[in-house]
């Protein structure tokens, strides 16, 4: 219980009544996920992954007992009114799609949930004793798809593993969203914490003992070069291991890698094209094509990263489907580019000052909030 409770929750777990409420919806939704896990299972829902049992608690725990805690935490704020700015996660939603798909009735549910948060908000905002502004964002969104593993019918990392010599030491970590809340509410947590060290233990010394490194984030997926100190250039790449680069394109399943050429600066391969970021020019067919209006900016961006990687992987995008296949074991996913995954949004008051562009990165959302929170400390708001 130490790991659901502390010291800022006090006023909520004081009252009965309304913990009784949560515990009870707590247990609802986790009787909801298991009828949808039978569901997916009898009418044989695709793309559908495995979720298991210990899935039932984390479900629960972000979709019911970290969204009414945060709601009453924020009202709680609201209602002393020595808070000046609070901000908060609403989990559920993000946790479902990963397992469920965006598609699938479980994320409509999660979403009406999140609405009668904000409404509470909206009605405890009227009892605060100063003016409180809400402001409603997604960092991203997600897209649908069956995944590389589930496409290809080999994982990612294995496909990799295959281009390399044998004798080359390589290590994978495959997912960026390893059912982090599980430790907090799985009641076995405390009796696997010594089995876990253990795992830690040994992925670090794989780590240090790798000469590639492979990362996943949804369908992003990046490779490092560890035994050499730099990053290495496409013609190093070839010369190195003449087959990598190019049966990575050659994956049905691949859009399109980015790589730096000692040549001609960075540029971003297809099957049957190659973009030229630095002189924005294409030979052949633009393989960044249905990949977004800012793609360009934005592999610009990463590229001019200290740590950027040798070779970074995205997978292909089915437009009429709206579809990607993540390198992690999840439906709905977030991490590269193509589709819905890439079109956050916020919703702001009407009185603030935002500009009418176009609003790109994640630069110039924080640049908007601290510029109107600075016009409303100014205006003594």
């Amino acid at each position: 219980m130490k790991k659901l409770y502390n010291g800022a929750w006090f006023t909520i777990f004081s009252q009965p009544n309304y913990f009784a409420c949560i515990v009870i919806q707590l247990l609802g939704d986790m009787f909801h996920e298991i009828i949808s896990q039978l569901k997916h299972k009898i009418l044989n829902i695709r793309p559908r992954i495995s979720r298991g049992i210990p899935y039932i608690p984390t479900r629960a725990g972000t979709n019911v007992y970290m969204r009414e805690i945060n709601t009453e935490a924020l009202i709680g704020d609201m209602m002393v009114g020595d808070v000046d700015v609070a901000y908060s996660t609403y989990l559920g939603y993000d946790e479902i799609a990963h397992h469920s798909g965006v598609r699938d009735e479980d994320v409509w549910a999660a979403l009406k949930g999140m609405d009668r948060q904000i409404k509470h908000l909206i009605e405890g905002k009227k009892y605060s004793p100063r003016e409180y502004h809400l402001v409603i964002q997604s960092d991203h969104g997600q897209t649908n798809g069956a995944t590389f593993k589930q496409r290809y019918g080999q994982s990612f990392e294995d496909f990799i593993k295959s281009l390399l010599p044998q004798d080359m030491n390589m290590y994978a970590e495959m997912s960026s969203n390893e059912d982090r809340f599980a430790g907090a509410y799985n009641p076995f947590s405390g009796k696997i914490k010594y089995f876990k060290n253990k795992r830690n233990a040994y992925k670090e010394q794989k780590l240090a003992e790798s000469e590639i490194v492979v990362l996943a984030s949804g369908n992003l997926a990046i490779i490092y070069m560890t035994k050499w100190s730099h990053r290495l250039s496409y013609e190093e790449i070839n010369e190195m291991f003449p087959d990598m680069i190019n049966e990575i394109i050659k994956n049905e399943y691949i859009g399109f890698i980015l790589v730096r050429s000692s040549e001609n600066g960075d540029r971003a391969i297809g099957k049957n094209g190659i973009y030229y970021l630095d002189k924005d020019e294409i030979e052949g067919e633009n393989p960044l094509e249905g990949f977004g209006d800012h793609i360009v900016q934005h592999l610009k961006r990463n590229s001019s990263f200290k740590y950027t990687p040798d070779l970074l992987v995205n997978s292909f995008y089915d437009a009429e489907k709206d579809e990607v296949c993540a390198f992690e074991e999840l439906v709905g996913s977030h991490g590269g580019a193509g589709g819905s995954q890439t079109e956050p949004f916020i919703l702001y008051p009407s009185q603030w000052n935002v500009p009418d562009e176009e609003i790109i990165g994640a630069e110039n959302i924080y640049r908007i909030l601290k510029t109107n929170l600075k016009n409303m400390k100014e205006s003594g708001k």
